[in-house]
C-alpha cells in the first residue's frame, strides 16, 4: 500500500509526502494531532507528493472547510501539476486562493 506522511516542519507548515489518494487517506489521526495547535494560518507543503487523485482533492477541500470553521486559513504550497489539473477540472482552484 502506498504511504502518506505528515510532518510539521515549522509552526505553520506541514510537509505532506507520498501519495494523496483514496488508498492512503484511511487514517487522519496523525493530521488531526498536527492540526490541534493550528494558529490563524496553516500551510500544506506538497512538494513531496508523488500522486493525487480525486479523493485526495476531496480530502484537501474537507480539510479546508474544517480549518475554516476553526478560524484557520489554509494555503497549499508547491502544488503538484496533477493536483492543479484536478482543481481546474473540478473548478475549485479559487477555494485555495
Amino acid at each position: 500500500m502506498p504511504n502518506l506522511q505528515f510532518k510539521k516542519t515549522a509552526d505553520d507548515t506541514i510537509a505532506v509526502t507520498g501519495e494523496l489518494t483514496r488508498d492512503t487517506l484511511v487514517n487522519e489521526s496523525l493530521l488531526n494531532q498536527l492540526l490541534e495547535n493550528a494558529q490563524s494560518e496553516l500551510y500544506f507543503d506538497l512538494c513531496e507528493v508523488s500522486r493525487v487523485d480525486t479523493a485526495g482533492l476531496a480530502w484537501l477541500i474537507h480539510s479546508l472547510g474544517k480549518l475554516k470553521r476553526q478560524g484557520v486559513r489554509l494555503e497549499l504550497k508547491n502544488r503538484p501539476e496533477q493536483l492543479q489539473n484536478l482543481m481546474e477540472l473540478g473548478q475549485v482552484t479559487n477555494l485555495f486562493e
